[in-house]
């Protein structure tokens, strides 16, 4: 397979999962590329996305590393099926890697829980509240580079409609929902939308109203995206520099004990969207 100059983070986590699976059985790099028929380069390659992997060859590496995890070489396998694209692909080399790596987590995650103190979740924005974000960014975005982005938004949120689409829990707290990005009337129809998607059998909405007081964590937007297997959770988190991903079990036992934590202090379903109805009206 040809060398990739930028692997996407999907790729790269499947070399990572196949490196941690060599280093777990105690076997070599050398030893991996023999197995495989390759040169011991690819193998370094491989672990870091660069180079792709056929599915034949993660069994085959899976088997002599002893790994008797069947469901969990079966989602590595998925990984490395080639000629998979996605939506997002079309907004390859005109939108930032990280905004694409974003959209396939969401795409392949079988469920879902995000936290956010003081946006609304993208996945929940309207139109006219993601536009007033995005003329914010510094530096200032262009607009065509604003009508990217919203159109990759707008596309994005799709993950939750269709026939089988991901469960999402997310949970807003009281300061996110008081913002009024693009004013007054662009908020109570946010608002309005929100209470209109929370309706959604696949979306729970919970509201940590500013009574609750102190919760863990810097405040920033945490999505816990989980795979179909434990082993292949990711957090992603919204920073000025773009998004973070980690998958570490230690970060993933982390931001579990977070959400956990906000959804443990947070208002019911019910009660939460009274409270939004109640933020609304008085806009």
């Amino acid at each position: 397979m040809a060398a990739r100059t930028s692997p996407t983070e999907r790729q790269k986590r499947l070399g990572a999962e196949l490196r941690r699976m060599r280093m777990s059985a105690g076997m070599t790099a050398e030893y991996a590329a023999g197995l495989l028929g390759v040169d011991r380069a690819k193998i370094s390659n491989i672990e870091t996305g660069i180079r792709g992997i056929s599915a034949e060859r993660v069994r085959t590496l899976a088997c002599n590393c002893d790994c008797q995890d069947e469901r969990y070489v079966d989602a590595l396998v998925e990984m490395a099926r080639t000629g998979q694209r996605g939506w997002w692909d079309k907004y390859r080399g005109a939108l930032p890697q990280g905004l694409l790596d974003i959209a396939e987590l969401e795409a392949n995650a079988v469920r879902m829980r995000a936290a956010y103190s003081v946006h609304i979740p993208g996945l929940l924005q309207t139109s006219d509240h993601a536009l007033a974000i995005f003329r914010v960014v510094i530096p200032e975005l262009p607009h065509h580079e604003v009508a990217l982005r919203l159109a990759h938004r707008v596309e994005r949120q799709q993950v939750l409609d269709g026939d089988n689409p991901p469960d999402f829990v997310a949970i807003v707290h009281e300061a996110a929902l008081r913002m009024r990005f693009g004013g007054q009337e662009v908020a109570r129809a946010q608002l309005e939308d929100l209470l209109k998607k929370s309706e959604q059998d696949n979306v729970t909405l919970l509201v940590i109203p500013f009574e609750a007081g102190a919760f863990p964590g810097a405040g920033q937007t945490v999505l816990y995206a989980e795979g179909p297997v434990p082993q292949l959770d990711t957090v992603q988190i919204d920073n000025s520099h773009g998004p973070d991903f980690l998958y570490a079990e230690a970060q993933l036992a982390k931001y579990r004990a977070h959400l956990d934590w906000m959804e443990g202090i947070a208002l019911s379903s019910a009660a939460s969207r009274d409270f939004i109805r109640g933020i609304a009206n008085d806009l």
